[in-house]
């Protein structure tokens, strides 16, 4: 759509809810018309300079944290119970937990950037994954399941949706939990999760769409650790 405003601005609201996004001192709206309400001041004014930058063209591809922020509201809040469904089941299905068989030094690499992750999993969480060789599935203690569930239905819808992007993109809601909990920041987890995409190409060679995927799925998973950040 064209740009239909001049200015974008952050401002407080008076009933003391939340922080607005404006343009030319009218309130946004979220893509599904509902109230766009935001938790803090530094979100908000993120937004607000995503809306400035803007040329003649509104483009919502590059205002990622406006989208996020949007989704927590659209998308997130109405779907609370099967979201919090969607994301525990990765805990049955987790990249970290399939490893390969060969070659030897994938074997290793694969041990080296996330075993630590399934320790501090274990150890700090609760959540005891066990690891399998190839892509059988593998059956995970329903014990461990509950502590996860336990542990993501404890964010609110905004850290519920940064946690969302976060796992959906890298295959792991370890991962995920990692980044929501500091354990690692995005670039690491973006480095985890493309572990076997970058042997492959390290082996046989890169290829326009893999480096397309891999290049938007940086993006994606910089964008939700930036939106992390101004959560607070």
């Amino acid at each position: 759509m064209n740009r239909f405003y001049k200015k974008a601005d952050a401002a407080f609201d008076d009933s003391g809810a939340g922080w607005r996004v404006l343009l030319d001192g009218r309130a946004v709206k979220t893509p599904a018309k509902a109230d766009f309400l935001l938790p803090s001041e530094v979100l908000a004014r993120e937004i607000a300079a995503e809306w400035d930058a803007q040329g003649e063209k509104v483009q919502p591809s590059t205002m990622p944290i406006m989208q996020l922020a949007a989704t927590a509201i659209d998308r997130v809040r109405p779907n609370r119970d099967a979201v919090i469904a969607e994301l525990t089941g990765y805990g049955r299905s987790d990249l970290l937990c399939y490893r390969a068989s060969f070659p030897e030094d994938l074997i290793e690499r694969q041990a080296k950037a996330w075993q630590p992750l399934l320790d501090w999993s274990k150890n700090d969480l609760g959540v005891a994954l066990s690891v399998t060789e190839g892509v059988m599935p593998i059956t995970q203690d329903d014990h461990a399941l509950i502590r996860l569930q336990d542990h993501v239905e404890a964010f609110d819808d905004y850290y519920l949706t940064a946690l969302h992007s976060l796992t959906t993109v890298s295959g792991s809601v370890i991962i995920g939990l990692a980044v929501m909990k500091k354990q690692i920041d995005a670039k690491a987890a973006f480095e985890a999760a493309q572990l076997d995409e970058e042997y492959a190409m390290e082996k046989w060679g890169e290829d326009a769409e893999a480096i397309a995927r891999r290049d938007r799925h940086r993006a994606e998973l910089l964008a939700a650790g930036r939106y992390l950040e101004l959560l607070g």
